[in-house]
């Protein structure tokens, strides 16, 4: 299971808690943590980066309801370099706003210019229910911007390279200063230097990169991960954006997914439903062998324990829902049919349920009560 702590409890708020109670909840931390009022304090460090983190989930409406889902691994897979936490410059670039000018917010530890983050990617991968139940790794290829090589930056002029210009405004109640992102290097402090022809005007150029992908047990249809900082480069050499994985899952051949549980329907014929018999039904691992009993109905399900799919919380195994289909032959040759009208009127062959014979509503009763 994952070491993280639940995000409701890093910001010490309750899962319904309101969007302003959620920021209310990290200010104070931030501000409790910031490195600026803790310097060289691993400790205090670590707590303002975790709190970042839960904050970066919590306040985003999509992300928090896929937290709510499926836990720590809707936003990392929990292994594999999936969200490896926040760096500072991560976190002062998307949350300046926060500490409210307090401490030089929104630029980087040691006060220099904002840095840039770079866009997100998305890719979709497609999963097998064998994939899906073990656990995989996956090599794909991404076609991204990234920083050219041969690419050298200067400081701004227009800022000095402090990414913000300074103006100074004559009013009738006297000289009022107001300050403003720098238009010229967009807030970074830096301008392009040199670059090479192939890049573009951030010093960014596409490039096919192989990343590989460590996905989970128990993944399941649509959930999204996160690998971070796999995603575009950031403009001006600025923090890179992340990679968003959506998991596809591959139809099975035989069988039928349901949450943790997997179905299987299984045909019988009727010499076999009636006198008892053992066959073989598909499982993510192989096959197993399974007893019919003498005098099996048709609709009957079997259970086998543990043969389903893993929770993605490593909260246990699913189990194998084995459905009995007794068939009926659609066409009879005149021995077979002979046969058959000698038991027609036979008291035996004559549909007598006791009250232990199951229908359909019972069953799926049953089945969601185990």
């Amino acid at each position: 299971m994952s070491d993280k702590r639940d995000y409701y409890e890093v910001l010490g708020v309750s899962k319904s808690a309101s969007e302003s109670e959620i920021k209310k909840a990290y200010r104070k931390l931030a501000l409790k943590y910031h490195p600026d009022k803790n310097p060289d304090d691993a400790s205090a460090e670590a707590k303002f980066k975790e709190a970042a983190e839960a904050y970066t989930v919590l306040s985003n409406a999509e992300k928090k309801q896929r937290y709510d889902q499926f836990g720590h691994a809707g936003m990392s897979g929990g292994a594999g370099g999936f969200g490896g936490g926040m760096n500072m410059d991560d976190i002062f670039s998307q949350f300046g706003d926060i500490f409210g000018g307090t401490f030089g917010g929104g630029q980087r530890r040691g006060g220099g210019a904002r840095a840039t983050k770079g866009t997100n990617l998305r890719v979709k991968i497609k999963l097998t229910l064998e994939e899906i139940s073990e656990g995989v790794k996956k090599k794909i290829k991404v076609n991204k911007l990234v920083n050219a090589e041969g690419v050298t930056f200067k400081s701004c002029s227009g800022c000095n390279g402090s990414g913000r210009v300074t103006r100074v405004t004559q009013t009738f109640l006297g000289a009022m200063q107001t300050a403003s992102t720098c238009g010229a290097c967009q807030g970074t402090g830096k301008v392009i230097d040199k670059r090479p022809s192939d890049s573009d005007t951030h010093g960014l150029k596409r490039q096919e990169e192989v990343i590989e992908i460590d996905i989970p047990s128990g993944v399941e249809e649509g959930m999204q991960l996160s690998v971070n900082g796999k995603g575009n480069a950031g403009p001006f050499n600025g923090i890179p954006g992340d990679l968003l994985v959506v998991i596809e899952e591959v139809e099975h051949e035989h069988l039928r997914r349901d949450g943790q549980n997997l179905h299987f329907e299984a045909f019988v014929n009727f010499a076999d439903a009636a006198l008892g018999a053992s066959i073989e039904v598909p499982t993510l691992g192989g096959k197993a062998k399974i007893k019919i009993e003498p005098g099996t109905q048709s609709g009957k399900m079997l259970r086998l324990k543990g043969k389903g799919l893993p929770s993605v919380h490593n909260y246990g195994t699913g189990d194998l829902f084995v459905h009995i289909n007794v068939w009926t032959p659609k066409t009879l040759s005149k021995e077979e049919t002979s046969i058959l009208e000698k038991f027609r009127l036979s008291e035996n062959f004559t549909p007598s349920p006791d009250g232990k014979e199951k229908g359909f509503f019972q069953r799926v009763k049953d089945m969601f009560s185990n």
